[in-house]
């Protein structure tokens, strides 16, 4: 697996990998973390995902990540 590019967000970090037949988006928020995985053949290439990773959903990923939070502070 090797990362070929980030996306900037004051709040997390998003790496994109890429590995064999996949792109794996990578978001980190503290002691969390979130991947989506994508098939090549699916997104085509890089431009293609990132298109696909708008603004709406880093949003709801990031919204997700208080979830998760309020979750494990729970147990």
């Amino acid at each position: 697996m090797r990362i070929i590019d980030t996306i900037k967000h004051p709040a997390m970090m998003i790496t994109i990998f890429q590995m064999n037949d996949k792109y794996q988006v990578k978001f980190e928020a503290g002691p969390m973390e979130q991947t989506f995985k994508f098939r090549v053949d699916d997104v085509g290439n890089l431009e293609n995902l990132k298109k696909k990773i708008t603004s709406e959903f880093i949003e709801t990923t990031y919204f997700r990540f208080n979830d998760m939070f309020n979750s494990l502070k729970s147990i």
